[in-house]
């Protein structure tokens, strides 16, 4: 494939030096030709170690970068989430890349024909990943696109740049140049990278940017696999266990302070049950964190513009009405906050849809809350707006629940839990509409980061074509051949 038309490389040098690597990773590819299993294991491994061998100056980088982040938040949902893929890749690529056998048209199956799909590598894959978790949302697709045969290029978000530092030293450790790169920097490097030709390109982020990086993409007809967000609604139902349901919730809405494209955004709850529901968060939030601007386990914001952002839609729901309810167990002060960014998880009671959090991705501690009379409206709501990324229902009513996965659309589910269905590797992660498109994880990612080529075998017993009818001069043959296959 060649470098787009509209692309002076010998003028632009950051395009020019990806375009070399880019080369270089599919010259090799192609120089090697079938990648064995016994190839896309050591590569798999050799990064799996690589991240254990970092994984302390991941945690210190990525408490860098937050200004306050958990050391145990990030092993888990940096190091370990990174990790576990490797592993799977490890066990199960063997078993993904056997071919897949499928029927033959009759008689043709009879006469000994054959018919398999091979899932082949598609070649040099562009993976741009977000801040948010951003060794996890690196290291989780490419451990897919390295089992699936291919090789990498990587851009990571400039918004934690000590986090993308240490995934330079990572690559540098685990691969070759020619297997796995990686570009840093800002927005200038993310519009060259989006401009290369890959031969498939992941980006993780916002659906804004997701406009941007489809459009350059488009350019040079590269598929894309797009991971965004939206707003994720909660519907507790009449019959839920409402502690149960609040411990589960807060748990996911104030992991990494909220900062989760599958984080819940906003909850749905029966009227009669609001004020119960909001005492029975503030008492969730109060176990989990009595003290919140000097505990190290209550992740912050990551930059003074997200703060910002934050406030600014607190301000705006208070102005529209809302009831602004700070969960502030020790009742600090947190406009005395030296170094950090922190904001207390808040809820917005009598949230109306005029307000910015019922119209943008929260993307923080915030939690709007709306309430209803019958259920059916929480289905007309959710299929109001815009298609989530995932639906959690909180309840035991199996009809709800059936209508919940029936008559909704979202990228993925959890029934009486949020953010969960993500941790199972054997279950396809991806978005629909403008949460995303696309999935990968296990052998769904395998076959994302694949090409599916079908083969066909023909017989050698008979020439099919006279048989059949097709060979000119055509006959009675032919005519009933087309009579048998129009039958309706």
């Amino acid at each position: 494939m060649n470098a787009p038309q509209d692309i002076n490389v010998d003028q632009d040098p950051i395009t020019d030096a990806m375009m070399k690597v880019l080369e270089a990773q599919r010259s090799d590819y192609i120089a090697q030709g079938h990648v064995s299993a016994e190839v896309r294991i050591d590569r798999m491994r050799r990064g799996m170690n690589s991240v254990a061998k970092f994984q302390d100056k991941l945690v210190d980088a990525l408490s860098a970068d937050f200004t306050c982040r958990p050391r145990q938040l990030s092993m888990l949902t940096d190091v370990a989430a990174s990790v576990l893929p490797f592993k799977s890749g490890i066990k199960h690529v063997k078993k993904w890349m056997k071919p897949e056998k499928r029927k033959s048209m009759f008689p043709l199956g009879l006469l000994g024909a054959k018919s398999w799909i091979e899932y082949q590598p598609l070649g040099v894959v562009g993976v741009i990943s977000p801040w948010n978790f951003p060794a996890n949302l690196t290291f989780a697709p490419m451990a897919d696109i390295l089992a699936a045969g291919n090789r990498v290029m990587i851009k990571p978000s400039e918004f934690t740049p000590a986090v993308s530092d240490v995934m330079a030293e990572i690559v540098a450790d685990a691969w070759d140049e020619k297997e796995v790169s990686i570009f840093t920097g800002g927005p200038e490097v993310g519009a060259a990278f989006t401009s290369l030709p890959f031969d498939h390109m992941i980006f993780t982020g916002a659906t804004s940017i997701a406009k941007h990086v489809m459009a350059a993409a488009a350019k040079n007809l590269v598929p894309v696999t797009l991971e965004l967000g939206g707003k994720s609604p909660v519907i507790i139902s009449r019959g839920a266990d409402i502690q149960q349901a609040i411990g589960r919730i807060m748990m996911g809405k104030t992991m990494n302070a909220g900062q989760i494209c599958l984080a819940p955004d906003y909850l749905m709850v029966p009227e009669e049950n609001v004020d119960e529901i909001v005492a029975e968060i503030q008492s969730a939030v109060g176990s989990m964190y009595p003290k919140l601007l000097d505990n190290p386990e209550y992740t912050s914001v990551v930059n003074d513009r997200h703060f910002n952002r934050l406030q600014e839609n607190l301000a705006d729901a208070q102005a529209k009405g809302g009831d602004v309810i700070p969960c502030n167990p020790s009742n600090e002060d947190f406009d005395t906050q030296q170094g950090t960014y922190k904001i207390p998880p808040t809820l917005i009671k009598n949230a109306t849809d005029d307000m910015r959090v019922l119209q943008e991705e929260i993307f923080g501690p915030l939690l709007p809350i709306k309430t209803y009379k019958n259920f059916d409206e929480t289905i007309d709501y959710v299929n109001a707006n815009p298609r989530p990324l995932a639906v959690y229902y909180f309840g035991k009513d199996q009809k709800e629940e059936r209508q919940v996965l029936e008559r909704t659309t979202s990228g993925g589910v959890t029934v009486n839990d949020v953010i969960m269905h993500i941790m199972q590797e054997d279950l396809p992660f991806g978005g629909v509409g403008p949460a995303g498109m696309g999935s990968y994880h296990g052998y769904d990612g395998f076959k994302t980061f694949s090409h599916a080529k079908s083969i066909f075998k023909q017989t050698s017993i008979a020439n099919v074509a006279k048989l059949g009818g097709m060979l000119p001069p055509y006959n009675d043959t032919t005519e009933k051949t087309i009579k048998m296959q129009t039958k309706i």
